[in-house]
């Protein structure tokens, strides 16, 4: 069953795509879906052939967030409701320090946590139909969780809009406010997500994961910190063979051959 929430596929070019497999319930993140989400990315991490992960949805709804009638259910229950907002920040903490590069490939409506799961993804590329918003507060319960991925991705005016207003915003406002980077006609959705895909996995993985565990890290420490950590890292960076290769193919005009160690 869990499987089948969240189908998981890598192609000959090392690209993987989980998607979100739902749509009768717009995908939405119950307990059930958080936990095929987490299993499909722990598997994304530990398979070497996946070297670039996109995250997908079937149907019209990308993700329409929590599910309100599981939360309903539970209402009686503060460890059932504690349980699953944990285990919702379980599963955005796995998107962000996934040692490979997260696509999030929007069609439809992100409201929520999902349109944290937009903000806690790396990229993001949307068709110009889709919309994104954090509603929570019409409905008495302000997105307090997608508040940490989302002020961590627009400026705090914006991200204070989103939450107060619970109003939502257009594939083109979003990509205005750097909660998504390109909007695209969806008719090229698959075509312009797959091909950064495909850019990125090109690049030596070993050094993909650097970067970006570095990123994340510098993003959290003072100027001068984050200037000496990250020093250290392109010093430690630089032993690896594909640094050295990469240098090496460059100065001699031809194709670096990757380890990836």
């Amino acid at each position: 069953m869990m499987a089948d929430l969240v189908t998981r596929s890598t192609d000959s070019n090392g690209i993987t795509t989980l998607t979100l497999n739902q749509p009768n319930k717009r995908n939405s993140l119950s307990m059930a879906m958080l936990d095929a989400l987490a299993e499909a990315l722990s598997d994304s991490a530990a398979d070497d052939a996946s070297r670039v992960v996109i995250i997908a949805s079937a149907g019209k709804v990308f993700c329409a967030g929590h599910d309100l009638k599981e939360i309903r259910d539970q209402l009686n229950s503060n460890e059932f409701q504690l349980a699953l907002f944990k285990r919702c920040s379980e599963v955005m903490q796995l998107v962000v320090y996934l040692p490979k590069p997260v696509i999030a490939r929007v069609a439809g409506v992100a409201t929520a946590a999902g349109c944290q799961l937009v903000a806690s993804c790396d990229l993001a590329v949307a068709a110009d139909s889709a919309r994104f918003a954090t509603p929570g507060v019409n409905i008495g319960l302000f997105c307090s969780t997608p508040m940490v991925a989302l002020s961590r991705n627009v400026s705090r005016k914006h991200a204070m809009e989103m939450l107060l207003t619970g109003e939502m915003i257009s594939a083109a406002r979003a990509e205005q406010i750097g909660l998504v980077n390109r909007v695209v006609d969806e008719s090229l959705l698959d075509e312009t997500v797959y091909g950064m895909a495909r850019t990125i996995a090109e690049k030596s993985g070993h050094t993909l994961k650097i970067g970006k565990g570095a990123f994340y890290k510098q993003l959290e420490m003072p100027l001068a910190g984050a200037y000496d950590y990250t020093a250290k890292v392109m010093a430690e960076n630089l032993r690896a063979h594909d640094a050295q290769e990469g240098i090496c193919a460059f100065l001699d005009k031809r194709k670096p051959e990757w380890k990836d160690s």
